[in-house]
């Protein structure tokens, strides 16, 4: 981001990674996508392979997208409910998002941050004000963080980096964060070293839409997001720097939704078919309103089409975790949750400094767009256990090394759900005993008892007893 523009204004070219491929074949998705209704047989053969846990191709997945029949269509569901429970059990992982800065050279037609919009209040945070926020955080319980940027010449690697070690650094009684997620402009290999090497979890950058034409509309030649390619390259490039875990994602309802779909499915392919490793999580993101936006003409996602994604992307990469975010309503996310959900945000906040300075009210003007599940962690932490999920704060595996390769062997043959159940229990036990109300007390404590009767016997079984009594006595961090 600090090379010189050209004399014309445009961004100056950027150097792609060795390993850049253009994989969308859009005449190809096209035809898969208006190919007509499978036979049934040829569905549930795709279903079958998915439920051996196989990642699936995008001729696959396009099968799954056209079938028409009622019974058909319950099946995928039910496979993905399927799915989701061998590879990741009843856990719900729960984050929150952090806003650093929203200034940005970009002009997304979609976004509030861009830079053309006059209605936008634009600020970055002060080291003292992360901390504030930090601290806000870990007072209701958090332990794991998603910092978000702008792109911007201010916010450079090094100063993401710095921000990192900042955030981890903060202590507020019990709290602490333990996890230092980053959703942050494309780097090159040399900026995705330097973050990487400040200890970052997960680096997230979404293609927003894998169809060119859509994609040129919505991002400005004259822009940096206006380069597809170089975006698109992005996680070869974090791959080459060491970065092992990267999420990838889609804004649903800027074009098909069934292209876009065919887009992360081959995007996934082609990560682990290069580097041996896919994508560590796939978002999905629906458009929503936002300020000084005008979405009139766009190709929305209505609800069932929106469940359908979810199924089909889960069912086509069986080891990615999958993110459902409160862009959604409370209703429709408790539904989607059984379709192959594995994380979501809570108690969240997306205005510049909101944490400590919002009240109960949307400020549209210093956020990116409009939050649909505005309920505090504690309430969405509550409806999670009485829905029988099992909600956690679990940070082991990044901590133990348990990352990229790693990670696929772990999840590819379904190890997570028996692996990682331990971990979720006790820091489900720890936010119990530091953060949680009575009523969401009691709920919890209830879910634990369950959990702990149906662990089969034996020596696992008898740590995680007494890594839950330790916790209950007031020890931290108690993970394996």
């Amino acid at each position: 981001m600090s090379a010189s523009r050209p004399a014309d204004g445009r961004p100056p070219q950027r150097a792609l990674s060795a390993g850049f491929a253009d994989f969308v074949d859009e005449a190809g998705f096209r035809r898969l996508i208006g190919a007509g209704a499978p036979e049934a047989a040829r569905v549930r053969d795709v279903l079958a392979r998915s439920l051996a846990k196989e990642p699936l191709a995008p001729d696959e997945a396009a099968v799954l997208l056209r079938a028409e029949a009622p019974e058909l269509v319950e099946e995928i569901f039910d496979a993905a409910r399927r799915l989701k429970r061998d590879v990741y059990g009843r856990r719900i992982v729960l984050f929150a998002p952090l806003y650093i800065g929203n200034l940005c050279v970009n002009d997304c037609g979609y976004c509030a941050f861009r830079a053309s919009n006059p209605d936008s209040v634009r600020r970055t945070l002060s080291p003292v004000e992360v901390e504030a926020q930090v601290a806000a955080l870990e007072r209701s319980g958090h332990k794991r963080l998603i910092l978000v940027f702008g792109e911007h010449p201010r916010y450079t690697p090094e100063f993401i980096a710095d921000t990192v070690r900042r955030v981890a650094a903060v202590r507020t009684g019990h709290g602490e964060i333990r996890r230092v997620n980053i959703n942050a402009a494309p780097l090159d290999v040399a900026g995705f070293r330097t973050v990487h090497e400040a200890g970052i979890g997960t680096y997230q950058v979404f293609q927003e839409t894998y169809h060119r034409a859509t994609y040129a509309r919505y991002h400005p030649a004259r822009t940096f997001k206006g380069d597809y390619d170089f975006r698109l390259d992005s996680p070869n490039r974090a791959f080459e720097a060491g970065c092992d875990d990267f999420g990838i994602g889609a804004l649903f309802g800027l074009t098909d939704w069934r292209f876009d779909v065919l887009g992360l499915v081959a995007h996934a392919r082609h990560l682990r078919e290069r580097y041996g490793v896919g994508p560590h999580t796939l978002s999905f993101p629906r458009l929503q309103p936002a300020s000084g936006v005008d979405l009139a003409g766009a190709p929305f996602v209505s609800d069932g089409d929106f469940k359908r994604l979810v199924a089909v992307l889960r069912l086509s990469v069986p080891y990615a975790g999958m993110i459902l975010t409160a862009r959604e309503p409370a209703a429709l996310r408790r539904e989607i949750l059984g379709f192959g959900v594995s994380q979501i945000d809570a108690g969240s906040r997306i205005e510049i400094g909101g944490y400590t300075e919002a009240g109960d009210a949307q400020v549209m003007d210093r956020e990116q767009f409009a939050l649909s599940d505005l309920r505090p962690l504690d309430e969405v932490l509550r409806q999670l256990l009485e829905d029988g999920h099992v909600p956690s704060f679990c940070t082991a595996c990044y901590r133990m090394g348990r990352t990229g390769e790693h990670f696929m062997e772990y999840a590819i043959p379904g190890f997570i759900e028996r692996f990682c159940t331990p971990n979720a229990l006790v820091t489900l036990t720890e936010y119990l005993q530091d953060y949680a109300s009575a009523a969401t007390r009691e709920a919890g404590r209830r879910l634990v008892e369950r959990e702990l009767a149906a662990f089969p016997e034996g020596a696992a079984k008898e740590s995680l007893r007494r890594r839950l009594q330790a916790t209950r006595d007031g020890q931290h961090d108690l993970h394996e």
